[in-house]
């Protein structure tokens, strides 16, 4: 079984970028010569500096960790945004890079276009496909490579990776992708509704001007320079095996799952059915609130997972790791720290989902959540959504703030927040799969946003964020400039939440809860109501009545992925 061993990240290969950012131009400056720089005073311990040329001729720079002895070795290579001289010490660096040529690769850091070392405009995921496509050729070429390139990186270095193997370089063998999305539209603007404070909290913090704030709240709009570098759309060009690791609370939880199971399924030849995925219970950083994975709760990059990984695709060692199944995730479950449950263990799959039944929990006017669908009607409960006063942000999928499974009793009662949750359950209820709401529901004027949320409510009260996403209205239909279309005033329609996948066990006692809201702040932007396109709005916001239906034809559910028991009525 796939073990979850966590590695503490080198600050070079931190994990803090805008998610969705626009471009943003920046220069840098690189020696003229592109040769070896073993005098540079910001090198790691036991590195060495060369440049590698770009078919436009920019010069990029790396940092070369060869191991002992005589080559040539296999190499992994990283490309990083963050500097590969790194914002933390040296030795922290070199100990990163000794995890692989310990274990006999050569490792190579490399500054994307316009970071730190290396020449260029820095453009933001934009230089990726053609810049990965010559920087793993000209590692092949070098003459401590034998030919045999993998690459890793966790975040934006695996976004970089992504976008490196769709270009398909002739000596790219295998990846090692760590929390990397599908696409960056969906992850961005989930939903249709920005990420506030991973997008624009964050780039306010870095100085960026106010025109590029401005512009990054517009782009919630599928277009050709989102498609351009889309995974979704490059990835079956893909021809090489990559294994995925994510974590259930990270920011790319769907994405890592979503590039599993299309390139294992549907991929290229080399692709298909040559990818594994290992999902933990970890977020983007560290967890916050009450609930704790021990040995678990750290983003993992490495781990003997990564070396076996390298070893039998770039060395040809048969160590075993293609006999193991496809899928190992980790089935979460009671985790108050001071009370880890047993049932919280690592499991493993053929495939991804593992088999279910869907199963409907329905909203009622009563506030219950049960799996019998309604009769009546007509049921429905009616909200003020005031932009002013939007709902705070507990915990989630976050990057720069309190992430993971905090307690939503911290929200507290309001009129504008709803509270739908089973009875105790009388035994235990565990999911693994896709989640999503089913949510019927109007508003009083042209636009709105719902947001949902699944809960696990403790015996004592706690209410576990398990997952969140939003909806906002006029994206009912999709993302593209024909699909968005305003609501008509107080007529309900069908609107679809993606919450994302998760697997988690309910236990014997706690209850399965659903809460329905219209905002939450900062983690989301908050819609004003008033129909104007994001970045263009000039009208004063407006309190909105927002209405959620529950009745026979309009039976507003979650979507349950249930593993067992089977009999659930």
């Amino acid at each position: 079984m796939m073990s979850m061993k966590s590695v503490a990240l080198a600050s070079a290969l931190a994990i803090s970028f805008a998610l969705g950012a626009p471009a943003v131009a920046q220069q840098a400056r690189a020696p003229a010569a592109a040769q070896a720089q073993p005098a540079w005073p910001g090198l790691p311990p036991g590195a060495v500096e060369e440049y590698a040329v770009m078919r436009d001729g920019t010069r990029l720079a790396a940092n070369v960790f060869k191991p002992q002895g005589a080559g040539p070795w296999p190499v992994v290579l990283s490309r990083t945004p963050y500097l590969k001289d790194g914002r933390g010490s040296g030795p922290q660096l070199a100990a990163q890079a000794k995890r692989y040529t310990d274990a006999g690769y050569v490792f190579v850091l490399q500054d994307v276009r316009g970071k730190g070392r290396s020449q260029g405009f820095y453009s933001a995921f934009e230089n990726d496909i053609e810049d990965g496509y010559d920087s793993v050729e000209w590692a092949a070429a070098q003459p401590w490579s034998n030919g045999k390139v993998g690459m890793t990186g966790g975040s934006a270095l695996g976004i970089t990776a992504n976008l490196a193997a769709t270009s398909a370089p002739p000596h790219l063998v295998a990846n090692y992708v760590v929390v990397a999305p599908s696409d960056r539209l969906p992850y961005s603007y989930p939903g249709g509704v920005m990420k506030e404070k991973d997008t624009i909290g964050w780039l306010s913090g870095q100085g960026v001007s106010q025109a590029v704030l401005d512009r990054t709240r517009t782009r919630a709009v599928d277009d050709v320079t989102w498609q351009r570098v889309s995974m979704v759309q490059n990835r079956r060009y893909i021809r090489i095996p990559t294994f995925h690791v994510g974590g259930w609370y990270d920011i790319f939880n769907g994405g890592t799952v979503e590039n599993f199971q299309w390139l294992q399924n549907h991929g290229s030849k080399g692709a298909r059915g040559n990818q594994k995925l290992m999902m933990g219970p970890f977020g983007h950083g560290n967890l916050s609130g009450d609930l704790a994975y021990p040995g678990n709760d750290r983003l993992a990059l490495g781990g003997d997972q990564e070396i076996r990984w390298f070893d039998y695709w770039l060395k040809g060692v048969d160590n075993g790791i293609m006999d193991e199944p496809p899928v190992s995730y980790f089935m979460m479950a009671s985790a108050k720290k001071g009370a880890f449950s047993p049932k919280n263990r690592q499991l493993t799959s053929a495939n991804w989902p593992p088999a279910n039944r869907e199963v409907r929990y329905y909203l009622t006017p009563s506030k219950v959540l049960t799996t019998k669908a309604p009769t009546r009607d007509e049921a429905k409960a009616s909200y003020r959504f005031d932009p002013a006063k939007p709902v705070p942000t507990f915990g989630g999928a976050n990057l720069t703030f309190e992430r993971g499974p905090m307690d939503q009793r911290a929200v507290g009662e309001r009129q504008d927040y709803l509270r739908f949750q089973t009875p105790p359950l009388e035994k235990d209820v565990a999911i693994a799969g896709p989640v999503k709401v089913e949510l019927y529901a109007a508003t009083d004027g042209p636009d709105t946003d719902f947001v949902a949320k699944l809960v696990d409510v403790y015996p004592d009260g706690y209410e576990a964020l398990v997952l969140d996403a939003p909806i906002r209205a006029s994206f009912r239909k999709g993302r593209t400039r024909d699909d968005i279309m305003p609501m008509t005033p107080n007529a309900p329609e069908k609107l679809e939440i993606d919450l994302w996948p998760t697997a988690i066990t309910f236990e014997k006692g706690h209850r399965i809860a659903v809460h329905i809201s219209s905002s939450n702040s900062p983690r989301f932007e908050v819609n004003p109501n008033t129909g104007e396109p994001p970045g263009q709005r000039k009208a004063k916001p407006r309190v909105a009545v927002n209405t959620v239906y529950m009745d026979e034809s309009r039976p507003s559910a979650i979507v349950l992925p249930v593993v067992y028991p089977l009999d659930v009525k």
